[in-house]
């Protein structure tokens, strides 16, 4: 069972940086893809970024050039470094685990608010 377990979120003013931790259980992390989503209030949850097995990113228009998604298989970790933070980057942010055979799982989000 792969349990996730994201960490970093808080309050930062506008222009600021934070960086979120996801440590994920299990040994299928290096087979997986890693992910970063985030809910704002009564918004769909949207993806910001994902990385490969083999470390190649992708990343949502709106994130492009401000955030950085890397990944270290030797500690089972995900990263998101977020800088030049604006107020609608404020949501619940999402670590994902897509495993493909092995299955896809969610960790419990963790609050990034950035105030104006």
């Amino acid at each position: 069972q792969v349990q996730l377990v994201e960490s970093g979120g808080g309050l930062v003013q506008a222009g600021g940086s934070l960086r979120l931790s996801c440590a994920a259980s299990g040994r299928i992390f290096s087979r997986s893809v890693m992910g970063w989503h985030r809910q704002a209030p009564g918004k769909q949850r949207e993806l910001v970024a994902t990385v490969s097995r083999d470390g190649d990113s992708n990343y949502a228009d709106s994130v492009k050039g401000r955030f950085t998604i890397s990944r270290d298989n030797g500690k089972n970790t995900v990263y998101l470094q977020m800088n030049s933070l604006k107020p609608e980057d404020t949501a619940v942010y999402y670590c994902n685990q897509d495993a493909g055979f092995w299955g896809n799982y969610w960790g419990q989000g963790t609050q990034v608010t950035v105030s104006s």
